[in-house]
């Protein structure tokens, strides 16, 4: 098969990062030939002056719907694409220049119908940036589920990094209309197809993520109640793992109220951990800051997600509520 990438990218009123993100490719070391599909989801500030401005450095494609998700718009320039397999980015990314060099090698190597890759700090990023970046990738506290770690058992690729076949794009239809949480949901359904999740470590981006605590906070708040929700849909992807949080939570707060018993052992604990996140952090981002502001990010990541994925699982799993009744701000029509 000859194969002829589509990358596509679904913008909602960022224009600055779409430029951010075009300049990247613009930059990329000597490639095989591409495309790029950008999709205006119904933004009301758009970027189609700066993806003007470089149609004629590089091979984009515009189009502006009506706002209806990330998920729909990525299935909206799929159905655009000329390709046969398509690259999901978000446009808060920016490319490392080998990235598409990186890509081709991997994908030319063996079939591939489904992959996700890994994310990193670039140096320019913020230190509240390199923080969150810090605990959504590290070991000490997701376990390299989202892609550090190479032997991830079952990887459920991103979409801010994530490759899909034509093939498997038709198969499944793509992305649902649940968001977050899009993602893991297509994995499990090309499973059931069929069809094999791969983590390449070489194709990796740079991923701004969230740029504030507050909205950092909603992010994994969201990732809480929607998990509950696919464990639902699919009940074989259901993992212990996935109570750690909310066991971190009921474990702090059990040790809080020890203190006012005289029992402050438990409570060190956490000081502990909090220590070896710091220590990891701050030599990892050569910055002590960054170690002290990734103890923030690890407590903002865990009481959101924690919290959120317990009264989710009381409401959809104890009281079988309908999940777009009781959360339909995680659901577009």
């Amino acid at each position: 098969m000859n194969l002829y990438v589509s990358f596509i990218i679904p913008v909602y009123n960022r224009p600055e990062e779409i430029k951010e993100l075009l300049e990247s490719f613009f930059m990329q070391d000597k490639h095989p030939e591409y495309e790029i599909v950008i999709v205006e989801d119904g933004s009301s500030e758009t970027c189609e002056e700066i993806v003007n401005s470089y149609k004629s450095k590089l091979p984009i494609s515009y189009y502006f719907k009506p706002n209806s998700g990330p998920g729909d718009s990525r299935n909206f320039g799929m159905k655009k694409a000329k390709g046969n397999f398509f690259i999901l980015l978000d446009s808060d990314c920016i490319l490392p220049p080998n990235y598409i060099f990186a890509l081709n090698k991997a994908l030319t190597k063996k079939k591939i119908d489904c992959f996700g890759g890994p994310d990193a700090a670039h140096e320019s990023f913020s230190d509240v940036q390199k923080a969150i970046n810090y605990t959504m990738t590290s070991y000490l506290t997701t376990g390299g589920i989202r892609g550090k770690n190479k032997a991830v058992h079952k990887f459920e690729p991103r979409s801010f990094n994530m490759g899909l076949s034509k093939n498997a794009f038709e198969a499944t239809g793509g992305f649902g209309k649940i968001h977050p949480g899009e993602d893991p949901d297509l994995s499990l359904r090309l499973r059931k197809e069929g069809f094999e999740t791969h983590f390449i470590k070489e194709v990796f981006v740079y991923h701004k993520r969230r740029i504030n605590w507050n909205s950092f906070y909603q992010q994994v708040k969201k990732f809480g109640l929607v998990r509950p929700i696919l464990s639902s849909w699919h009940p074989e992807s259901a993992k212990i793992s996935f109570w750690f949080p909310s066991f971190f939570v009921l474990f702090f707060f059990f040790s809080f109220v020890c203190l006012f018993f005289g029992y402050w052992q438990l409570i060190l604990l956490f000081g502990f951990y909090f220590m070896l996140i710091f220590i990891d952090s701050s030599k990892t981002n050569k910055n002590l800051k960054i170690g002290f502001l990734s103890i923030k990010a690890v407590c903002i990541q865990f009481f959101g997600y924690g919290l959120a994925f317990l009264v989710s699982t009381f409401f959809i799993r104890v009281l079988k509520q309908d999940p777009k009744k009781r959360f339909p701000k995680l659901f577009f029509d």
